[in-house]
């Protein structure tokens, strides 16, 4: 089974509004099975759900009045932003998801109907898959992106994540998404990737994103990173955890609103 290809606004456990341009994530499984780091969320409950996530789905607007349904819960949602890219990369197709964000925004074909005009910032985060050609980078107008880095990632793809995290800075809010980790020091590998984290964390406007992890997670039982357990939304979670004071919890409460604050 594949995700529809009718696009939504849903809000998520932790209170963030998704509008995802794509449902699925063909690069990140064919990088990681599991998607990345062994831990995706999104791939876990695909899988629960009987979806398959390594396809790819692009979401389009049904007709015109799916749209303004669309424009309309966007202008009611209780949070200052929308997110894109939460169940899937919006990188897989830039063009379609740039198109999306510009009918979600006003333009002269809605501008008969101020009443409708999105008063939501949109936070797209990627990994960037793809990268924006040049013209697409001169349409990125208000938009927030959030570049998701991690020193779990290979040299080719957290070296190219850092190049588009700062072409876009010309362009656009751009905002380093670091997946941190609390790295053993007394493991090998783990100080190699202390060191490459904490140079991430160098780069202006970073966020620090805490990764939740299994027990058999192959970094946990190799011991390259330490692990602790945390309530999150309720639940106990078992967490590796880089900064002790990293805000862990609903997006409601986040000082950072996925970097729009910062």
């Amino acid at each position: 089974m594949e995700y529809s290809n009718s696009i939504t606004l849903i809000k998520n456990k932790r209170g963030c509004y998704d509008l995802d341009t794509t449902k699925g994530c063909a690069h990140g499984v064919a990088n990681s099975p599991g998607g990345c780091y062994g831990e995706c969320y999104a791939f876990r409950s695909a899988t629960r759900y009987g979806i398959d996530f390594s396809k790819t789905v692009l979401r389009y607007f049904g007709n015109y009045e799916h749209r303004l349904s669309i424009i309309k819960q966007v202008d009611r949602a209780d949070m200052p932003f929308i997110r894109i890219g939460v169940t899937g990369d919006p990188s897989e197709n830039w063009e379609h998801t740039l198109s999306i964000c510009h009918m979600v925004a006003v333009d002269t074909q809605l501008s008969l109907f101020p009443e409708l005009k999105p008063r939501k910032r949109i936070v797209i985060s990627t990994k960037h898959w793809h990268n924006l050609t040049d013209d697409q980078l001169t349409r990125m107008g208000d938009l927030c992106v959030n570049t998701s880095v991690s020193a779990l990632d290979n040299k080719r793809l957290l070296n190219n994540r850092l190049v588009q995290y700062n072409r876009l800075k010309n362009y656009c809010k751009s905002v380093l998404r670091i997946v941190s980790c609390d790295f053993n020091l007394k493991n090998r590998i783990g100080r190699k990737l202390d060191k490459i984290q904490r140079a991430l964390f160098d780069n202006e406007n970073t966020l620090d994103t805490i990764l939740r992890v299994s027990a058999n997670n192959k970094y946990v039982t190799s011991g390259i990173i330490n692990t602790e357990t945390k309530l999150f939304l309720g639940k106990l979670s078992l967490v590796s955890m880089f900064n002790k004071s990293t805000y862990f919890g609903a997006c409601s409460t986040c000082p950072e609103m996925c970097g729009i604050n910062m």
